[in-house]
């Protein structure tokens, strides 16, 4: 039986007990009580184990739900701190592909400005060939016709 089955069946003893005259006292009979108390006794450890045994599914539910609550927040966390070093890695990346694509117009500048001062000393140097040669063509021509005149004077 459980407690408050016990307690009623207590309160019934007493409501039932004969009345003292001219007090407020009841009489109830004693062993019927004290029975009951032991009943009581014995249901009570029961009650207490119940008790207990729900608190107890309370609370690793409660700890169950603090270990989730936490492991989602580890997780977001890490989530957060991998969109955060990826984030980290574009920008490197990107700072990275801006200085290759600063050095490689640097380079390309260098090698145009190397090929046309390249190309203007083979050209001045050709230049310079050129005008030996058509000074000794000139030269040649003009022993051509010196020599030309030579023979019409003769």
């Amino acid at each position: 039986m459980d407690i408050m089955a016990l307690i009623d069946k207590m309160e019934d003893l007493v409501s039932e007990g004969k009345k003292v005259p001219l007090t407020s006292s009841v009489m109830v009979n004693e062993l019927k009580i004290y029975d009951i108390i032991d009943e009581i006794r014995a249901s009570f450890p029961d009650e207490i184990k119940q008790a207990r045994w729900i608190v107890k599914e309370r609370q690793e539910m409660l700890d169950e739900a603090e270990k989730e609550a936490n492991k989602l927040v580890e997780e977001a966390n890490h989530r957060a701190e991998t969109i955060a070093a990826e984030t980290e890695i574009v920008k490197k990346a990107e700072e990275q592909a801006d200085d290759l694509m600063d050095k490689a117009a640097v380079h390309e500048r260098e090698i145009r400005l190397g090929a046309e001062d390249y190309a203007d000393e083979m050209l001045a140097n050709l230049e310079v060939n050129l005008g030996k040669l058509l000074s000794a063509v000139q030269r040649g021509r003009d022993r051509l016709q010196g020599k030309s005149n030579e023979t019409v004077r003769s």
